[in-house]
């Protein structure tokens, strides 16, 4: 599947403009943000299961956990 070689493009661009989202004053760009982490997460984890990067999938279900917790206390504030 050398299609799969492409996945890390999408992931590493998703990841970039979510940690720019959740920089911003605005709770909705930052719920985008969190929620666009989410699927990067999802992105990497694919790429890694392929690239056999099993450090990366771990790294990326805890960095997963950090995104639903500031999801969460994102949501509680608004």
């Amino acid at each position: 599947m050398p299609y799969l070689d492409w996945v890390q493009w999408p992931a590493m661009l998703v990841t970039v403009l979510s940690a720019w989202l959740i920089g911003s004053q605005r709770p909705g760009r930052r719920m985008a943000g969190f929620v666009s982490f989410i699927f990067s997460n999802i992105l990497w984890v694919a790429w890694g299961l392929y690239a056999h990067a099993y450090a990366l999938i771990v790294l990326q279900f805890c960095l997963c956990l950090m995104n639903l917790r500031g999801f969460k206390k994102n949501f509680e504030r608004q």
